[in-house]
């Protein structure tokens, strides 16, 4: 394995052990600095197994993954805002909140935008290890979506994207993990762009597979790191809310997967906004 996945697995270890001796420092930044240390080693895995990652050979795409990576995540922030609620600033109102926050505002801006630039490079990496070694040869029967169906998507995606922002409804927030793969999903298959609904036309559900179990994957670290972290989020969900697995209510933990699809569809449309060719996509 390259060095850098050594380094991420020590940084993982590192902070873990931090954490457990009661380190205030590392528990109030153990959320970017254990998710920097497992980028660093699925990255290396990736480029063991496909000879690729954004360390190593796609550096530009890892870059380009990072800023889509704060810039989407900042959006589904825009969707949590105490403004879209009744009761204006209430933090009460929020889909989630951030427990122990960093004081000086200039750190706090930096450990959110470090800990969100994180995620896209945690799933996609994670879900190129995984297409490489568990699902490379899953096959399906070839489906090709009639074009009404996929203009049907579109129209749906649409309206889930903008509901939760017009009607104020705690009910709504699934919305928010589905609408953007329902809008854009098609529109990236249509224009050519990497797809896992452009794969399925050709029987290939590999890539489909792995995102989803990326989601599964990151979802239970996510929740499983967070919980032990000083600095943290939880969750205020009207169904099932008081029914956890730490800190994630159960029911929460089925929009994991389609979170990996939504983050997979939104990454390659802004992609396909630059108007270069891009290198195959990892996954």
């Amino acid at each position: 394995m390259r060095a850098h996945g050594w380094i991420g697995l020590g940084l993982v270890l590192a902070a873990e052990a931090a954490l457990l001796s009661g380190q205030p420092l590392v528990a109030r930044w153990f959320t970017p600095l254990v998710w920097t240390g497992y980028v660093l080693l699925v990255d290396a895995l990736a480029a063991r197994l496909t000879g690729r990652s954004y360390l190593t050979t796609d550096r530009v795409e890892g870059v380009l993954v990072g800023l889509a990576s704060v810039g989407c995540w900042w959006l589904f922030e825009w969707y949590n805002a105490p403004r879209f609620w009744r009761g204006g600033a209430d933090a009460a109102g929020l889909w989630w909140r951030y427990q122990g926050l960093e004081p000086n505002l200039f750190l706090r801006r930096l450990g959110y935008d470090w800990s969100f630039a994180t995620i896209f490079p945690a799933l996609f990496l994670t879900a190129t290890v995984l297409r490489a070694r568990v699902f490379r040869r899953v096959r399906v029967r070839p489906w090709r979506p009639p074009r009404a169906t996929l203009r049907a998507l579109v129209v749906v995606g649409a309206v889930a994207a903008v509901l939760p922002l017009v009607v104020v409804s705690a009910w709504l927030v699934p919305l928010v993990w589905a609408a953007f793969t329902l809008l854009l999903e098609p529109l990236n298959a249509r224009a050519g762009r990497p797809s896992w609904l452009a794969d399925l036309g050709r029987g290939d559900a590999s890539r489909l597979a792995a995102l989803l179990a990326a989601g599964v994957v990151c979802g239970a670290l996510w929740e499983f790191w967070n919980y032990w972290a000083a600095t943290k989020w939880t969750y205020s969900v009207p169904y099932l809310g008081h029914v956890k697995v730490l800190e994630m209510p159960v029911l929460g933990y089925l929009g994991f997967p389609a979170f990996a699809l939504e983050c997979f569809a939104m990454y390659q449309w802004l992609r396909g906004r630059l108007g270069a060719v891009p290198p195959p996509p990892l996954p």
